[in-house]
């Protein structure tokens, strides 16, 4: 049975799994992993009193799994293993450290939820202000788990954010997956994206930039986090507001697995200690607030990639890169 938190802020629901990924040797190490995995784990360990709403599996890997999300302060929706194996990502890493995954999800424990379940948890937490989801659960396959789910927090008056991540190599159909993702994506009030995930949603535009725009202005969203590897990353608002930042010298890469799941735990952070409303971004916002967001989810991002796999830092250690003056942002 759940022992409820009751100062609970964040619910994020999607996948968890182990990513077994590729070494030199040609041998695969187990990590934990997921997008929305990584990201619970990243909120936790940066402060923020978070909920899990997806089952684990009573297998080895789902108990490892719910292991780590409970050291890191994390509160299970759903505390009790269920019978279906832990889902798996292989991954291989280019010479850049860039990770291309092969998924193998049928069956699987993450998956073993419903939009009903979801929102009735959800439902008992007054606190709860804020929700999380994407990747692998904007897969067209799990439309009637999410959207229905999404569209009761909007009703609820919580802030959601939706992080694009797109995973064009594992979907059948791509312009099913694309469409399907756009419409996910009228559901937030906050959208995340990377460079990489406006390619693949074809959207118009002469620049990524443009794309961005494009992708903002078709969606209710208010603000779109996006980010361009190391070229840095921008936010985008309704209003038309633009910022944008990167690190101000080159940082040692080992990889960058978990590197925007980390991005988007600083930005929601921030986004939680200045108290931000849902509709932060459709009028005219303050530059240093969103000094502070960008600055914040860039160096989350950056002290992940500094690691191998995906080990998401402390609130402490975010801070003191952000002291460390290691973000210029354009205009300075």
């Amino acid at each position: 049975m759940m022992q409820k938190n009751s100062q609970i802020q964040v619910a994020t629901a999607g996948e968890a799994l182990i990513d077994l990924i590729a070494g030199t040797d040609g041998r695969f190490e187990p990590c934990l992993g997921g997008a929305v995995y990584n990201l619970t784990r990243a909120l936790a360990r940066q402060g923020i009193e978070t909920l899990y709403l997806n089952p684990l599996s009573r297998d080895r890997f789902g108990r490892q799994l719910a292991s780590a999300l409970q050291q890191d302060g994390v509160q299970l929706a759903v505390p009790d293993a269920v019978q279906q194996v832990t889902s798996l990502a292989v991954v291989n890493l280019d010479a850049s450290g860039h990770p291309d995954y092969a998924f193998y999800r049928e069956g699987v424990a993450d998956r073993a939820t419903s939009a009903a379940s979801m929102t009735q948890v959800c439902s008992q937490f007054e606190n709860l202000s804020l929700v999380c989801t994407g990747a692998l659960a904007l897969s067209p396959d799990d439309g009637e788990t999410y959207l229905p789910w999404l569209a009761a927090q909007r009703q609820a008056g919580r802030t959601v954010v939706i992080d694009a991540n797109l995973r064009p190599s594992v979907m059948p159909n791509l312009e099913l997956y694309r469409r399907h993702v756009l419409t996910a994506l009228q559901y937030a009030d906050v959208i995340k994206a990377s460079d990489e995930d406006l390619v693949c949603l074809q959207l118009p535009g002469a620049d990524t930039l443009a794309q961005a725009r494009h992708l903002l202005q078709g969606s209710r969203a208010s603000l779109l986090a996006l980010t361009r590897g190391g070229a840095g990353a921008a936010l985008l608002t309704r209003q038309g507001q633009l910022f944008q930042a990167g690190e101000t010298a080159p940082i040692a890469v080992v990889d960058t697995v978990g590197a925007g799941d980390c991005f988007l735990a600083g930005l929601v952070v921030s986004m939680l200690q200045h108290k931000l409303a849902a509709d932060w971004g459709s009028s005219p916002v303050q530059e240093g607030v969103a000094r502070v967001l960008l600055g914040s989810a860039i160096a989350s991002a950056s002290l992940c990639v500094m690691q191998r796999g995906c080990v998401p830092p402390t609130r402490e250690e975010v801070q003191a890169r952000v002291a460390e003056a290691g973000v210029s942002f354009v205009g300075e």
